[in-house]
């Protein structure tokens, strides 16, 4: 499926206008490496079992690193950069229209994800994990431990 694919607007579906001004400025300290290429070959969720993905982590960020270890949980704060920001009420396929809020859809006015995952290895530029559900390439935002369930 195109990318331009992504931006059509269902049946159900409402847009909103973008806003003008931005009220916060983020900073990607990275990378995701996945073997997803596209946003059609992405699961809808990641999960523990799923194909190893690489954190990369940009030389000024790497020393914040330090503590992590393989068979940590961490949670990682990605930006969905191909996602819509517009849509307020989206028509997920075979389900009735919801609003953005009611969803865990990457379409979003703020494209920001999160996925819990498990650290398979960890060196000074990044780290080994499972269960990203991110296409390749995508902007890393932060990493923090994981609550405890």
């Amino acid at each position: 499926m195109s990318e331009a694919a992504w931006h059509a607007t269902r049946p159900g579906e409402v847009e909103g206008g973008a806003p003008d001004r931005a009220d916060a400025t983020l900073t990607f300290i990275g990378r995701i490496r996945t073997p997803f290429a596209t946003r059609a070959d992405c699961p809808h969720r990641g999960t523990p079992d799923g194909p190893e993905c690489r954190i990369e982590v940009e030389a000024p960020w790497r020393p914040a690193l330090r503590g992590i270890a393989a068979g940590d949980r961490l949670e990682v704060l990605y930006w969905m950069h191909l996602a819509r920001r517009d849509l307020l009420v989206q028509a997920p396929k075979g389900r009735a229209p919801a609003g953005t809020f009611a969803l865990r859809s990457p379409n979003r006015p703020n494209p920001i994800a999160t996925s819990v995952v498990e650290v398979v290895a960890v060196d000074e530029a990044g780290a080994t994990v499972c269960g990203l559900d991110c296409v390749d390439g995508t902007p890393l935002l932060d990493l923090k431990p994981a609550r405890r369930p």
